[in-house]
């Protein structure tokens, strides 16, 4: 595999009601030592290994099944497999950092989960939040994202429960999001498609985090 050929990856949206208007997201905090988006909030999730193509016949199958072992590994949550919802998938181009063909997926959370117990080297912290809270905590500074991180929050911000997300999910395409530049009102723009269910399509450029 050459540097920067695209990794295949997965990660989980794990959705736990609140009996409120809105549901928490279960995210963890990658650590600042690692290359490819240290120090950053993310959902859990990882590259898709050999043995998650074990009973798997296509790529989406075995992206599924990283999804709810990353989640496992790095958070001590177990998610039924037959719970995912397809969401989304996210792959860059033209970029020279470590690129990912990252598989997007929803699920609920169980409900007796437990306590959440964040995997050493792999999980600064694990916690429950909403998507309007994190995105306040990222605009304010006291929490980082990259770029398709913050557009899946900002997607996600508009349901109030997961059978919202799901209905969503399941009434927009699922396409490869690979995220151009373009110019406009004079300024360059990371842009990405305006069909695929995000209230958001772009960002300023010299602003956007990318890795």
């Amino acid at each position: 595999m050459s540097d920067n050929e695209a990794i295949p990856a997965a990660t989980l949206v794990v959705m736990r009601e609140t009996g409120g208007a809105a549901p928490e997201l279960l995210m963890v905090e990658r650590p600042t030592t690692m290359a490819f988006a240290g120090g950053a909030m993310v959902f859990p999730g990882g590259r898709i290994d050999t043995a998650d193509w074990e009973g798997a016949d296509e790529l989406l199958h075995a992206a599924a099944r990283a999804a709810v072992r990353e989640t496992a590994e790095e958070t001590g949550l177990s998610i039924r497999l037959d719970e995912l919802v397809s969401f989304a998938r996210w792959r860059p181009d033209n970029v020279s950092h470590r690129r990912f063909d990252t598989f997007f997926f929803l699920a609920p959370a169980p409900a007796d989960a437990g306590p959440l117990v964040p995997q050493p080297g792999e999980c600064e912290r694990a916690l429950w939040v909403t998507a309007a809270a994190m995105l306040e905590a990222i605009a304010t500074g006291d929490a980082r994202a990259i770029f398709p991180t913050i557009r899946n929050l900002e997607r996600l911000a508009q349901f109030s429960s997961f059978a919202e997300a799901r209905a969503h999910a399941e009434a927009h395409p699922v396409e490869i999001i690979s995220p151009w530049i373009e110019e406009a009102d004079g300024e360059r723009w990371l842009t990405i498609p305006g069909h695929l269910g995000y209230p958001v399509t772009r960002e300023r450029l010299d602003i956007a985090l990318r890795a």
